[in-house]
């Protein structure tokens, strides 16, 4: 087999199915397997998993495992020479794993690949490319000086050596996931790609990211700005400087204090105001159901017409490809008087993310 995808899912039932509709047309012209860890979710996520994708391997932990056990217990049921390490929250191209796996075997030495991701507005993510986070450039990252945190050599379509990679999409040989034990489970979430990226590099391998291909990762469902985020966050760069560098009592201060911080910041999630005044569903197919359950005009259009300001677009994946949507999302990036949702094919709901900081809003119709 060529390739496992691994999704390791909690909570977000209905991303899960998009993302999983997204990955079922990626891989159906390659020898491939999906496997679904679900780390004890609540929301009838393994319910939607078993009544519409019957061919997914579904795995159901009995408790929140965290990230790196639960992706560890999917890679070990895992078949394929090489292993795509997924978010639920994704949505990637029809093409995007053959043309990653085609670079992949064009490749001496590989060892872990990722690609252009753009958030639910079509920013481009910088952390898809990262230098190795020393204590330096750590520190001034939590100071908010990125400049050396990010790989601003390489440009964002560009193809080139980045040394850290996000977990987000992550592409590398099963072999090599082994040799280096895989993630650690010291950390429970955040700091394990990190930490796999390093581990890898340090083996020998060259970490490389494609910026040829371009997967939407809906962020704010898995990386919430809160106190726990900023515990978690902070108590992983713990972790990984204890095991990779000498200790530094002045890095040490920093993130206590980092700690203490985040334990008296309020746990808020933030609601995001969208300025909109209509809705365009991008389709040649009319949705009454969608169109009486919405509370502003809606109107159909094709994907080339011209969308004026202050509209939402709605793509309909019965009809437009995710290779086409996820391009249109990126040539919108400048354009903030436009906003996006996906209907997932043959569902009664739309999604959308607007901003890392919040959960993405879902419409149920």
């Amino acid at each position: 087999m060529k390739l496992s995808v691994i999704i390791l899912s909690y909570n977000v039932r209905y991303f899960l199915e998009l993302c999983l509709q997204s990955v079922e047309g990626a891989t159906r012209l390659l020898d491939a397997e999906i496997i679904v860890v679900d780390n004890h979710s609540q929301d009838e996520s393994c319910d939607m998993v078993k009544a519409l994708f019957p061919k997914v391997k579904l795995i159901e932990n009995k408790e929140n495992l965290g990230f790196s056990k639960g992706n560890n217990i999917g890679v070990a049921e895992a078949k394929g020479e090489y292993l795509c390490i997924l978010n639920p929250d994704t949505v990637v191209a029809e093409d995007a794993f053959r043309t990653l796996l085609k670079f992949a075997d064009a490749q001496n030495n590989v060892g872990i690949i990722g690609c252009r991701l753009i958030d639910g507005n079509g920013g481009f993510l910088p952390e898809s490319k990262r230098n190795i986070p020393t204590v330096t450039v750590a520190v001034n990252k939590m100071l908010r000086k990125t400049k050396d945190y990010y790989a601003a050599h390489i440009q964002e379509t560009g193809i080139g050596q980045s040394e850290i990679l996000v977990g987000a999409f992550m592409l590398l040989k099963q072999q090599v996931y082994h040799e280096v034990g895989g993630f650690d489970d010291d950390y429970f979430m955040y700091g394990e790609d990190i930490d796999l990226s390093y581990k890898v590099s340090k083996a020998g391998y060259n970490n490389l990211y494609f910026g040829k291909v371009t997967t939407i990762h809906f962020k704010g469902e898995s990386t919430l700005k809160d106190k726990i985020y900023a515990k978690r966050f902070y108590g992983a760069m713990q972790i990984f400087y204890k095991k990779h560098f000498k200790r530094n009592l002045w890095f040490d201060t920093l993130v206590w204090f980092g700690i203490q911080l985040a334990k008296m910041s309020p746990k808020k999630r933030i609601k995001i105001k969208l300025k909109f005044s209509k809705y365009a569903v991008v389709s040649d197919i009319e949705n009454i159901k969608l169109k009486e359950t919405l509370e502003k005009p809606v109107s159909l259009v094709a994907l080339e017409t011209p969308i004026s300001k202050e509209t939402q677009l709605i793509f309909d994946a019965n009809v437009i490809p995710f290779k086409e949507m996820i391009t249109y999302f990126s040539e919108s990036e400048k354009n903030k008087n436009i906003t996006f949702k996906i209907l997932p094919k043959n569902a009664n709901f739309i999604l959308g993310s607007h901003s890392a900081k919040s959960r993405g809003e879902v419409i149920t119709f």
